[in-house]
């Protein structure tokens, strides 16, 4: 599972000119779901999410994190993340997981935000989104939670 997690202070997810979702400061997260991804693995990277210490403290160190400044999380799904870049002119979306899987991982990655934190919006699997933020520093991190192989040999 990959994220591209933007310290922002200000960002909002439209569809259709209508505004789905919105967040003051924090972070806006693009989700990639990749071949292989289980629900550990979203536990794994939502713990790093609410953890990740990107906020600056009374020292202007990146030293806080959202959840300590009690910061918005705006998730947007995002296919394309995953994409094979290394050769050509054109990405390959081969190492992306299949919709349905990718949809019930992100899913399943929304509802336990929900769970953990206050504040918490997003964008809309599958639908074509505008994303508009305002980045913060600029501050950007490509966060990646590496898949255990797991016994049975299928998806959890």
């Amino acid at each position: 599972m990959l994220a591209l997690l933007q310290r922002v202070t200000e960002a909002s997810v439209s569809i259709d000119e209508r505004v789905v979702g919105r967040i003051g400061p924090g972070l806006c997260v693009f989700v990639g779901v990749e071949k292989g991804d289980r629900e550990s693995d979203a536990e794994r990277m939502l713990e790093r999410l609410l953890g990740y210490r990107v906020f600056p403290d009374e020292k202007d160190r990146m030293n806080r994190s959202v959840t300590e400044i009690n910061g918005g999380v705006l998730l947007v799904p995002q296919f394309t993340l995953p994409a094979d870049t290394a050769s050509g002119m054109r990405p390959s979306l081969s190492p992306a997981a299949p919709p349905d899987v990718g949809r019930r991982l992100f899913a399943y990655l929304l509802g336990q935000a929900r769970a953990r934190h206050e504040e918490v919006a997003s964008g809309e699997f599958g639908a074509h989104m505008r994303v508009s933020l305002v980045n913060d520093g600029p501050v950007t991190f490509m966060l990646q939670v590496p898949h255990r192989k797991s016994s049975s040999g299928g998806n959890e």
